[in-house]
């Protein structure tokens, strides 16, 4: 089965402590989790305030659906974060398969 992961990088200008930056993480771990059920987790250590990366996990019978799965999840996440007033920095998703249907060859494993 295949299985694609999802890394962002988020920039969080307007955290002034610790306590805004897991705000905001913990905030978009939930609503791509409800929204897609996918696995997210947080995968640095919060040592710095105004940065976060989050991983996004999730596995499929088809590689295709699985690559329009990670296509959405990363525009939702583009949208969500707008609202939580921070940004998508970088995104990168792999893939231990050649993602089918896919446009961007940088989706590709």
């Amino acid at each position: 089965m295949p299985i694609a992961t999802l890394t962002l990088e988020l920039g969080i200008e307007h955290a002034q402590s610790l306590k805004d930056r897991r705000q905001v993480v913990r905030s978009l771990k939930e609503k791509l989790r409800h929204g897609f059920n996918v696995s997210v987790a947080e995968l640095d250590e919060a040592v710095v305030w105004n940065r976060a990366t989050v991983g996004v996990a999730a596995i499929s019978g088809s590689s295709s659906y699985l690559a329009g799965q990670m296509r959405e999840v990363e525009s939702a996440a583009r949208r969500i974060c707008v609202g939580l007033g921070c940004e998508i920095v970088d995104s990168y998703i792999e893939a231990d398969v050649v993602l089918e249907a896919m446009d961007d060859p940088d989706l590709t494993g």
